[in-house]
């Protein structure tokens, strides 16, 4: 196994990057925000839960 420093392997991944497109980022944004407004909802309607104490 070839052991490679972390500046080559970035130095490497920053060269591949504009071949590779936006397509890992654009997924990770989506499912952050797919769980953010799920967390965003919960949390605003567990206020409107009623109470029977």
């Amino acid at each position: 196994m070839e052991h490679s420093s972390g500046a080559a392997w970035l130095a490497e991944a920053a060269n591949a990057a504009p071949q590779q497109g936006s397509g890992d980022l654009l997924r990770v944004v989506l499912i952050v925000m797919f769980f953010g407004c799920i967390l965003t909802a919960w949390f605003l309607l567990r206020g409107y839960r009623q109470k029977d104490d």
